[in-house]
């Protein structure tokens, strides 16, 4: 067994100490701790242990003490927050997925960073309920192709592909590793909607209805990119074409790409004051 002595939940603190005695192995963030005594060491400090075992054993304290620690979110947090704006149109299926996306993400980000740790805590402002701000512009039919242009962590992707469960997502990403998380959490929501590519969007081949994207690139830089991928048609509230998430001052971007866009402030939406300068940029095809 392992004992831990601590001055308060969460925490390591000398004089406190930890015996550990593991007859077999333990694995332990991929390597292996072997032990075939006990050995007993102050927290932070390898004063009366030996050798291997002492090493082992601080090893681990110091593994202890670089794991992040995500409390977790208030139980109303995640439902509260989505059902205040969606919850009239949330199956259970799906109030469970918004549910588990916090642990997920948690556990992904302890090992590739996909969402900045200052702002893990708003995971769901800032990250979620933001995705699904393009679902108050433009309702996708079922069947409906989006494509997701460097999705990062799967934002936007994987709050729509919940929220629109019978429409088609694709997800890219140039960072494999960042591919490696979307694939993780799709996989583990079980959703079946969504694929995961890494790669350039300019080789993926197909098209699609929408592309979605979220602060990516400038909009002349994003359209060079995608603007031949997207069919034209109507497979959603609006006629297909470019949904955007930007924030910001944006007049002197729009006019270099030289189109006309509608801009819609998010704040008529959401009314948290992280939105009051966010946007989603919208041109028709």
């Amino acid at each position: 067994a392992l004992y831990f002595g601590v001055a308060e939940a969460g925490q390591f603190a000398a004089p406190h100490f930890f015996k550990f005695g593991f007859h077999d192995c333990i694995g332990i963030a991929g390597s292996v701790v072997k032990d075939s005594d006990f050995g007993r060491i102050a927290c932070g400090r390898d004063e009366s242990a030996a050798d291997g075992e002492g090493k082992a054993a601080a090893f681990f304290v110091s593994l202890c003490r670089r794991a992040p620690r995500h409390p977790p979110p208030s139980n109303k947090l995640p439902v509260e927050l989505i059902e205040k704006y969606f919850g009239t149109e949330l199956s259970p299926e799906q109030r469970e997925r918004f549910a588990l996306l916090y642990n997920l993400y948690a556990e992904w980000n302890a090992k590739i960073n996909v969402v900045s740790r200052k702002d893990f805590e708003s995971l769901y402002l800032k990250h979620v309920l933001h995705s699904l701000a393009i679902a108050c512009v433009c309702r996708f039919d079922a069947g409906a192709r989006i494509c997701d242009v460097g999705t990062g962590g799967g934002f936007p992707a994987v709050p729509l592909a919940i929220l629109f469960p019978e429409a088609r997502f694709t997800a890219v990403d140039s960072i494999g590793k960042k591919i490696t998380v979307v694939r993780g959490v799709a996989s583990a929501l079980g959703l079946q909607n969504l694929e995961a590519v890494n790669g350039r969007v300019e080789a993926l081949e197909g098209r699609f209805d929408y592309v979605v994207s979220r602060a990516v690139t400038d909009m002349a830089e994003l359209m060079g990119w995608v603007w031949n991928k997207i069919e034209r048609d109507q497979r959603g509230t609006l006629p297909n074409g470019l949904l955007v998430l930007k924030g910001g001052e944006l007049a002197e971007e729009l006019a270099r790409a030289g189109r006309r866009f509608t801009v819609y402030d998010i704040a008529r939406f959401f009314d948290e004051p992280f939105f009051e300068t966010k946007k989603i940029v919208y041109l028709a095809k």
